[in-house]
């Protein structure tokens, strides 16, 4: 019997929507669960640092997993299409937070 292989998603627009969705919690926590906190600490610094190497293993879990799998299961023009679309993704939504962030602003 074969090993299900585990795997977040083959659509890359899912995986830049759950990138995107990671950051949301993530910047809510951090906006919400931070505020009026006047704590120093060299925890503070750990703390950001800690976060910034997990969210780094998290992009690279939600970018980079499934196109290295299709390019080892011999789908290599797949596995290119598949990264440069969830990048092309996650840049639409990144565009779109900078677009109402603008608006908000005039």
């Amino acid at each position: 019997m074969q090993k299900e292989k585990m795997s977040v998603t083959r659509n890359p627009f899912v995986s830049a929507l759950t990138a995107a969705l990671y950051i949301v919690v993530v910047a809510c926590v951090m906006y919400y669960g931070l505020k009026n906190n006047k704590v120093e600490s060299i925890l503070i610094p750990i703390a950001m640092l800690s976060l910034f190497t997990l969210s780094t293993a998290v992009m690279g879990f939600l970018f980079i997993l499934e196109p290295i799998r299709m390019y080892l299961d011999g789908k290599k023009k797949e596995a290119v299409h598949h990264f440069f679309m969830t990048i092309l993704s996650f840049a639409v939504i990144t565009g779109l937070i900078f677009v109402a962030l603008f608006l908000k602003a005039l």
